[in-house]
């Protein structure tokens, strides 16, 4: 029986991975847009930095909401793929969200001017940092359309199994990126020299670029050609189209838990002050773009998994959740030992200020830590989204984040002798129950399919 299985296991490994490796270059070039963010505010000095990393995670608050509506697409198409539905169908479906799509990019550009004077007031920033991060944040609330956008015209072309567009489309966004950052931010070839408001405009025209690359998809690929998503009349709404809320919302507020609990460690970590704030981003940027592997893989898991739902191929089900979840653990364990082992060479890409270094590489062990968990909990989320099973998930991230890892987070970094070490302590604990929770929930779920298909 074990030779059948691990047959089985390679198979599928092979099949996810062959979904997933687009999807880590293209998840790796998108957080790299950040890490660029981060490199080039560094070169300019630690205020800059710490405006930068302050502005991106208040940012980031807002961020995680739309992107986890729109991951709701993924699944939803990839259903309706396996189903056999006709592409005239799948596309009248994926022009009614992009309808939702312009709505909710409104709502976020409108959030993001309300939450950004309040934001900056309760953090109580030196005056020099906190007018840098208010110019950056002001220049990057235009690109909540643009972003909107790209990340619903996204999880279409995935829910068809077409990772390779996602990567042209990151590849695309973080060249931009880069060059528009040095343009911008240091003046170069006549442009104004706007400092960090100038990495909150490249990263605008970058997410404009992705747009462009993700609509010329949708006109040159034939698979997505078959969509007709330019036909007249799109922006006619259904009721079907409002599945993409019903399924979303669980989703945003599964990746707001977490991402609001990542954010707002680091907006604690401001009052250290910005020494220490600009250590702790470049240990948890660091950590943030080795997790994006696990994240692709979890993103192709829904996939796979979101196939074999509409195609009735309960049996598989499992089969195919499970080897997303090991494949997340074995590059879990690669990456743990690389931050544990070579904290030096990785802080050294982003700083040589000694008094930078010495406290990031100590925050890089913390990160080691907690991989393997955060993995798990990734790739398990990933295989429940692709039977659009994200309620339970989403009450079992939340108590993870909130009811454990912030709690913790806060008594041991305020209350205690702990100091900037408790924000880290508070991470490890709230992924270690949303890793186990999420676990047991995918065991559940993997029982009633079986049963369902004997």
């Amino acid at each position: 029986m074990a030779l059948p299985l691990m047959s089985v296991l390679r198979g599928e490994a092979r099949a996810n991975l062959k979904l997933a490796l687009p999807l880590i270059a293209a998840q790796i070039t998108f957080v790299s847009m950040g890490t660029v963010d981060t490199i080039f505010a560094g070169q300019l000095g630690a205020s800059e930095l710490a405006a930068v990393a302050v502005g991106s995670n208040v940012w980031f608050l807002v961020f995680v909401m739309f992107m986890g509506i729109a991951m709701a697409v993924s699944p939803i198409v990839a259903q309706r793929v396996g189903a056999g539905q006709l592409p005239e169908r799948i596309g009248a479906f994926v022009r009614g969200s992009l309808g939702v799509a312009l709505v909710l990019g409104a709502i976020w550009f409108a959030l993001m001017w309300v939450a950004t004077p309040l934001a900056l007031w309760l953090l109580e920033l030196d005056a020099k940092t906190h007018t840098y991060a208010r110019d950056y944040l002001h220049a990057l609330a235009w690109g909540a359309l643009p972003f909107t956008l790209s990340f619903f015209l996204r999880n279409g072309a995935e829910g068809h199994g077409l990772t390779r567009v996602p990567l042209a489309a990151g590849l695309v966004g973080l060249t931009v990126n880069a060059v528009f950052d040095w343009l911008l931010m240091y003046g170069r070839w006549g442009f104004p020299e706007l400092g960090p408001e100038g990495c909150g405009w490249a990263s605008v025209i970058a997410a404009w670029a992705m747009v462009g690359v993700y609509l010329t998809a949708y006109r040159r690929v034939p698979t997505l050609r078959a969509l007709n998503l330019f036909r007249r009349g799109w922006l006619r709404f259904a009721r079907e189209d409002f599945e993409v809320l019903r399924v979303g919302l669980p989703v945003a507020a599964i990746l707001m838990a977490e991402a609001w609990l990542f954010c707002s460690g680091t907006l604690m970590m401001a009052r250290f002050g910005a020494d220490t704030v600009a250590a702790h981003q470049i240990a948890i940027n660091f950590a943030s773009l080795c997790f994006m592997v696990p994240t692709a893989i979890g993103m192709a898991t829904t996939v796979r998994v979101g196939h074999a739902a509409g195609a009735g191929q309960h049996a598989v089900i499992g089969m195919r959740s499970l080897t997303g979840v090991l494949l997340g653990v074995t590059f879990a364990c690669l990456s743990a030992s690389f931050m544990a082992l070579a904290p030096g060479a990785i802080v050294g890409v982003y700083t040589d200020l000694t008094h930078l270094a010495i406290p990031a590489m100590h925050f890089l062990i913390f990160a080691a830590v907690f991989q393997v968990f955060d993995c798990i909990q990734a790739t398990a989320n990933g295989a429940l989204r692709g039977v659009k099973d994200t309620r339970v998930p989403m009450m079992i991230t939340v108590l993870a984040y909130w009811g454990v890892g912030m709690p913790l987070a806060v008594g041991l970094a305020f209350f205690s002798e702990v100091g900037p070490d408790g924000v880290w302590w508070g991470f490890i604990g709230g992924l270690v129950v949303a890793a186990v929770g999420l676990s047991l929930r995918l065991v559940v779920r993997a029982r009633r399919v079986a049963a369902a298909a004997a």
